[in-house]
This record gives structure tokens, C-alpha cells and sequence, in this order.
């Protein structure tokens, strides 16, 4: 079974396979194999001097202990220094070398969890939840670099001197490699036990903060509607259960590494505890000199630094493997790439029996709409009647479970990523504000627009009076670091982007929502400079949004029950006249 299946009913993104993440991982640091295998050599070379180290600190013992000559001190201070400074060259080169081929493996990392990140299906998104995907492209991709930066280069060298430190001993005296080999029960115990144990623990962990930024983002993002709806005290209670689940799970993930470095702390001490005695032995027995038995215990202690690496960064590397893993998932995420489909040869908009749910039950029932070119139709209906599922569906971010939607009479879910973004234009009233100036944030919609095409577009929409008294016009910094907007000028900028845009259909969620009710009035009035001559699909929220349109569409536990002119529906006494006095009664 793949790593990145889930179960049925499963929301959330998918988690890749440990080995399909070590495959991704493999593909971006294949382009530059020649300078990793260049990196490889050198710190290879590095460790290699450094293992004449030991023996020459032992010849000096030898020498103190009367067996050897003023010479064999100075050749071995000689020595002692030459390998100091090649190791301290080669160590520097080598550490340069791995961390260049680990930034380009990074960029090339990121660059592609961006662009699938960019370009899945929103559904996926929507599905799965932006708190979720937030966290794997900021807090992973950040795990990632850290390990590829700084644990990759560690690893290598500690791998490099664990190993040929062994053969250092068994080069002075095979009993002191087998001495050595007596700690290794206690390090494979704790590798073991830490790398079956600590796997789940991190992706648990990671899933835990991407739920915890999931809350926060719902509860800052639809702050205005929380304070009008009271409901602060309960989305409070969201946060703090999410951010309990994720303390929990660090904890836990803690926990497990204080057990693993208990057990290595125990093979240390055994292991330099075995090499101290067979020294003894092995001096007392005449079979070796007393620096040779110095240089062995040099040699063992020299591994406490790449072993308490090795911990530190098998925890590292474990933590680094769980971000891979998730940002793998959305690399594996199949992209919509279909084909170009008919050009639609109008805006005339057709809902025929459609169906739809996320789970079960559907949600919508046998919905049949039509809108006909330069119309606008106004959804209006209880919270969870189904208002804006259905603005998605037409959008194109879900598709239909049963019956058809087209569009110029073409099927909406047979149009590319490409026309449907062309043709259709979805506002919601959950606006993003991009960092840059207003021009570059303007120009998201339209890249080839001039500053006249700008500014046409702000006046188009009312907004030119807040423009103008900007510091810098169009080169003002507006989103994160620059100026901040208010919800209402926000508002605007996505109606200005909507006119550069010039789709056939323009889709509002609730546009006006957030924008309080002086601010709503404003943005009416500019919503109909925009929509007129343009066909629109309008979730309502506020009925004076209803009341502008051309027809309202009254749906009620996702089905259609009642439709026609606002002012007829308002006079009679079906859902839309009882709604209409309840909000006017409101007021």
C-alpha cells in the first residue's frame, strides 16, 4: 500500500512513505551527484588525518616513559601539527562543498513543494485544510533545510570517523577493536528502539501543528464574524484543544529521546570502561607499549563527539524524515492538467440536477439553475443550506457527484486550470492581501496592465479617493510589512483585481461580510459598477446584496425551493418573504 493513500474519509493532505521520500530526496540531489561525491572524498580525507593523531599523542607518552629519542618527539609534534592543519583545510573544504550541494538540493526542494503547492486542486486544499498546508511549507520546509544545512555535513563526518576510528584500533591492536565493539549491543538497542518508536511519534507531532495553524488561522482570519456571533469563547476552546494535542505530542517525542540518550550515555561508559582495561592488560602483559594503549583510549574517547552527534542527529534526522515525508506528500499530489476544452461560447450558466457531498450524506440535491448571460442571480439561504458549496462546484474547486454544470455550454469540469481561470472569477469575503506594492498586487490579475489600466480599474470600483493619499500611489507597500488595510478597502482591491481580470462569470461569497455596515454599502455600490453587463452568481449574506439582484435562488438543506424577482418573492409569503421581514425587523 502506498505511503500517501489514506483511509476513506480521511481530509487531510496526504503523508508519503519514508521510502518515496527518500526517492524525492534522491531526485533533487542527483543533478550535482559529481560535487556530493567530490564532498564525500574530502571529508573522507579529513577524518583519515585526523586518525594519525592519537598515535602520535602515544608516541610522545612513549618518549615521556623513556622509550624513544628526542627525534621521535619531534617527528611526532611534527606530525601532531601537519595533521592539524590539512585536517582543519580539508574539514573546512569538505563542509564547503556539502552544503552547497545541499542548498541547491534545498532550492530545488522548496521550489517544487511551491509549485505543487500553487497548482494541486483546491479541493485538495479546501479538503484538507490551509492550516495543514501552511505548516508543511513553512515549519517542514524549515525542518528540512535545517538537516540538509547543518545535520547532512555532521552526519557524514560523524559516519566518516565512527568507522575508520574502528580501524585505527584494530590497527594498533585487534582486542582493542573488540573492546570498542562491546559498547555497540547498547548503541543498537537505542537505534533500534528510538527508529521504530520515533517515526509515528513526529508525524503525529507535525499533524498536531498543522491542526493547532489551522485553528488559529479560522479564528484571526474570521475574527469580525466571531465578535458579532459571540462566539469567541468556543473557537478559544478550539485553539486550546489543539494547542493541548500538540504540547502533548512534543512532550511525548521528548520523552523517547531522553530514553534513547540514556541508553547511549550507558555504552559510552561501558565501552571506555572495556578499552581502559584491556590497555591495562595488554601493558602489563608487554603484547603493546603504554602509548599505543594511550593512543586506543584516545581513539574511543575521540568517537564520544561523532556518537553524541550521531544521537543528536538521528533525533534531527528522524524530525527532518517526518517534514519530508509531508512535504513529499504534496509533491505526489496529482496536478489538474487537463486539456484545453470547447471554448464556451457564452456566460450562460447551467445547473442540471446536480449533486454533491464531501462525505456522506451530499449536501446538495438535484439543484437545477440556469443564469442567463449578463443576469444576476443572488443565493440566499440559511448558514449550511448549501450557498456557497454550490458557488464552489460552479468556481470549479469541486466537482459534481451527480448531474452536470456547463458554461457557454461546456461542461465546467472539462475546461483546463487555465480557461477556468480566464472565464470564471471567485471573491470571497476571506480576502488576501499579497506583500509588494499595490501595483504588484494589482497586477497578479492582469501582469500586462499599465498604471492607466490600474487606475481605471480602482476608480471602476470606487476605491481611487483612498489611492490617491497613499504615500507612494500605486508603489506604496501594502500586505505583511507595508500598510494595512481596512476589510473594506481589502474588499476593493479583490473587486479591482475581478475587473482586470474580465472574466465571463464573476462568482461573490459573501463579499460584503466582513466589511461592517457602512463599509457593505460601499462595497454594493461598487459591486454593481463591476457586475453590470457581466453575468454573476451572488452568495448573499446581507439581503440589500439580494435585493439588487435580478433573481434570487432560495435554497434550504442543500436544495432549491424557491426562486424568481426579489421584490415578488418579498411580497409573497414563501422562505425568501420570511427571511426578508426577519432581517428587516433585524435592522
Amino acid at each position: 500500500m502506498s505511503g500517501r493513500q489514506r483511509p476513506a474519509g480521511d481530509p487531510t493532505l496526504p503523508v508519503a512513505s519514508a521510502r518515496e521520500a527518500r526517492r524525492h530526496l534522491w531526485s533533487v540531489l542527483r543533478p550535482d551527484w559529481p560535487g556530493a561525491l567530490l564532498a564525500i572524498v574530502v571529508l573522507v580525507v579529513t577524518v583519515a588525518v585526523g586518525l594519525v593523531i592519537p598515535p602520535a599523542i602515544g608516541r610522545v607518552v612513549d618518549v615521556a616513559d623513556g622509550q624513544g629519542t628526542r627525534h621521535d618527539l619531534a617527528g611526532a609534534l611534527l606530525v601532531i601539527t601537519v595533521a592539524t592543519m590539512i585536517q582543519g583545510l580539508t574539514a573546512s573544504a569538505g563542509w564547503y562543498l556539502v552544503v552547497r550541494v545541499g542548498e541547491g538540493a534545498l532550492a530545488a526542494l522548496r521550489e517544487a513543494v511551491l509549485g505543487h503547492a500553487l497548482a494541486i486542486p483546491r479541493a485538495s486544499v479546501e479538503r484538507g485544510g490551509t492550516g495543514d498546508l501552511v505548516s508543511r511549507v513553512s515549519n517542514d520546509v524549515d525542518r528540512v533545510s535545517q538537516a540538509l544545512r547543518e545535520g547532512v555535513p555532521e552526519l557524514l563526518w560523524s559516519i566518516f570517523t565512527v568507522a575508520l576510528t574502528l580501524v585505527g584500533l584494530a590497527a594498533l591492536d585487534w582486542r582493542f577493536a573488540l573492546a570498542g565493539l562491546v559498547s555497540l549491543p547498547f548503541y543498537a538497542w537505542a537505534a533500534h528502539g528510538y527508529t521504530v518508536i520515533a517515526p509515528p511519534l513526529y508525524v503525529d507531532e507535525r499533524r498536531a501543528e498543522g491542526d493547532r495553524s489551522q485553528q488559529l488561522l479560522e479564528a484571526l482570519g474570521g475574527a469580525r464574524t466571531i465578535q458579532a456571533l459571540v462566539l469567541g469563547p468556543r473557537h478559544l476552546r478550539r485553539v486550546e484543544a489543539a494547542s493541548e494535542a500538540a504540547r502533548l505530542r512534543s512532550i511525548r517525542a521528548a520523552d523517547t529521546t531522553a530514553w534513547f540518550f540514556s541508553r547511549i550515555h550507558a555504552g559510552e561508559l561501558t565501552g571506555t570502561a572495556t578499552v581502559l582495561l584491556v590497555g591495562a592488560a595488554l601493558v602489563g602483559d608487554g603484547s603493546v607499549s603504554l602509548g599505543a594503549a594511550t593512543a586506543a583510549a584516545l581513539y574511543f574517547i575521540r568517537l564520544y563527539d561523532p556518537i553524541g552527534a550521531l544521537v543528536h542527529l538521528l533525533d534531527e534526522i528522524q524530525s527532518a524524515t517526518a517534514s519530508l515525508r509531508r512535504l513529499t506528500g504534496i509533491v505526489q499530489l496529482p496536478l489538474d492538467r487537463r486539456a484545453d476544452g470547447p471554448t464556451p461560447r457564452d456566460s450562460r450558466l447551467v445547473l442540471a440536477g446536480v449533486g454533491f457531498g464531501y462525505d456522506d450524506p451530499d449536501v446538495l440535491h438535484q439543484v437545477d439553475l440556469v443564469v442567463e448571460p449578463g443576469e444576476h442571480v443572488a443565493l440566499v439561504g440559511t448558514s449550511g443550506a448549501g450557498k456557497t458549496t454550490l458557488a464552489a462546484l460552479v468556481a470549479g474547486i469541486h466537482t459534481p457527484r451527480a448531474g452536470r454544470i456547463e458554461l457557454g455550454g461546456t461542461a465546467v469540469d472539462a475546461l483546463s486550470r487555465e480557461q477556468l481561470s480566464a472565464r470564471v472569477t471567485l471573491v470571497t469575503q476571506e480576502v488576501h492581501v499579497f506583500a509588494g506594492t499595490l501595483a504588484q498586487d494589482l497586477r497578479l490579475a492582469r501582469p500586462e496592465a499599465s498604471d492607466d489600466d490600474l487606475l481605471a480599474a480602482l476608480s471602476a470600483v470606487g476605491a481611487l479617493d483612498w489611492v490617491a493619499v497613499l504615500p507612494d500611489g500605486l508603489a506604496t507597500r501594502v500586505g505583511a510589512g507595508g500598510r494595512a488595510l481596512t476589510p473594506l478597502q481589502a474588499q476593493q482591491l479583490a473587486l479591482t483585481r475581478l475587473v482586470l481580470r474580465d472574466p465571463d462569470l464573476a462568482i461573490l461569497d459573501e463579499a460584503t461580510a466582513e466589511a461592517g455596515s457602512t463599509g457593505a454599502r460601499q462595497l454594493e455600490a461598487s459591486m454593481a459598477r463591476v457586475l453590470a453587463g457581466r453575468t454573476a452568481l451572488l452568495v448573499a449574506h446581507r439581503l440589500s446584496t439580494a435585493a439588487a439582484a435580478d433573481r434570487v435562488v432560495v435554497l434550504e438543506r442543500g436544495r432549491v425551493v424557491e426562486e424568481g424577482p426579489p421584490d415578488v418573492l418579498a411580497a409573497g409569503d414563501g422562505p425568501y418573504a420570511r427571511l426578508w421581514r426577519a432581517w428587516q425587523s433585524a435592522r
